[in-house]
């Protein structure tokens, strides 16, 4: 056995694990060029549009695992961010926003593993809750001020107010947290590995969903 596998805390492990992915997803084409103000809000919008799918799977599924002995701890309420996304979506494009909305095949793909896992592996969702969650609150927040100043949005007003997490007063302290329940995970080491796994391919099917996205809007050469 791997002596750093005991050592090492896993949130230490999972996030060094799974950095070439992330680093992948975050310097994608797509992305660096809505945040470079390159695109216009109709890419934005659709950005927003494809998080909903991702989103309602993610908390579809956490209703059945709040009391899960493994993805339980990490079901909660202050994360939820479906209602403030179709919050942005109507304000975005308009009080029938749900006519002709329609996923990316990418993001239909990545929507469905997320809804196997909290069908079937616990364990499983919880790189994709780890993966998306934390992520909304770090990496989010420079979205949100991208957003505000290119395109206008109020400050954490409708438009962005999936990035404003008004229930967390310190996001610091509740990362930390997380971190901790990360550290405290209800799996062995074997299983830790395969979350690790997971959560790699979570990132990847992010970068399938970008991608798919800057085909959709690609810069006039």
């Amino acid at each position: 056995m791997d002596a750093t596998a005991t050592v090492t805390p896993f949130s230490t492990l999972i996030r060094t694990a799974s950095h070439e992915q992330h680093t992948e997803a975050e310097t994608s084409t797509f992305m660096s060029d809505l945040l470079g103000g390159r695109l216009g809000v109709d890419a934005y919008t659709r950005y927003t549009e494809q998080l909903w799918f991702v989103y309602r799977a993610l908390e579809e599924g956490a209703e059945a695992l709040r009391n899960d002995p493994v993805a339980g701890p990490f079901i909660q309420t202050e994360l939820m961010r479906s209602t403030e996304l179709e919050r942005d979506l109507a304000h975005l494009r308009g009080e029938s926003w749900r006519e002709g909305l329609e996923p990316l095949p990418a993001t239909a793909a990545y929507a469905a593993r997320v809804t196997e896992c909290a069908r079937t592996w616990p364990a499983g969702y919880i790189a994709h809750h780890y993966t998306r969650y934390l992520g909304d609150l770090s990496g989010g927040q420079i979205i949100r001020g991208k957003a505000e100043r290119t395109w206008g949005f109020e400050r954490k007003g409708d438009g962005v107010r999936f990035y404003v997490f008004e229930e967390i007063t310190n996001p610091a302290a509740f990362k930390r947290g997380y971190r901790e329940l990360l550290d405290a995970v209800n799996a062995d080491d074997l299983e830790k590995q395969r979350i690790v796994e997971e959560c790699k391919r979570a990132f990847a099917l992010n970068t399938a969903v970008f991608r798919e996205l800057g085909e959709a809007f690609p810069l006039s050469a």
